[in-house]
């Protein structure tokens, strides 16, 4: 397995659409792993393809408690089917986002469309930190970051941030 470089802000990638899995085949799978390598190793909780450069509708999450074993899940070309009204406020972050937190306010529930990583369907209704991290991901693949839910304000503070941070390694 290869920990993957990770894409950061203002990184255009990040904006980028992902596009759907034609095939699910050893290649998909061995990126899938190497996501998973890279979450752990960050640390990590969820990572989208598109935040290690590649622009395809995968994602991978483990939202185990701290002492549990992992239980990593492969999510491929996953889909909203369902959301609550109920809302729920959790304080995110981002692996593209380093060090920048903010509390965000998403549907409590959600049940998710997706293959998993055989290629096999499955329907996933989530709720608490996972469905968080499943919404969070999702954006990811549809060019949204969490850093769209907050105010104007703080999101062009945030970009300006990292858009100086990058300049500066540049020079």
């Amino acid at each position: 397995m290869t920990i993957k470089p990770l894409i950061i802000l203002p990184d255009p990638l990040l904006r980028q659409v992902s596009a759907p899995i034609e095939r699910v085949d050893a290649e998909l799978q061995k990126l899938a792993d190497d996501m998973l390598e890279t979450m752990y190793e960050a640390p990590g909780i969820g990572l989208a393809a598109i935040q290690v450069g590649v622009a395809r509708r995968l994602l991978v999450i483990d939202v185990a408690k701290e002492g549990e074993g992992k239980r990593p899940q492969v999510f491929i070309n996953p889909e909203i089917i369902t959301s609550s009204d109920e809302r729920s406020v959790y304080e995110e972050g981002c692996l593209s986002i380093p060090d920048y937190y903010a509390e965000v306010e998403r549907p409590a529930f959600v049940t998710v469309k997706s293959l998993d990583r055989e290629g096999k369907e499955q329907l996933t209704k989530a709720d608490g930190l996972l469905a968080t991290c499943l919404q969070h991901e999702i954006d990811h693949l549809n060019g949204i970051l969490f850093i769209d839910h907050i105010s104007r304000l703080k999101r062009e503070m945030v970009i300006k941030k990292f858009t100086k941070a990058a300049k500066a390694k540049v020079l």
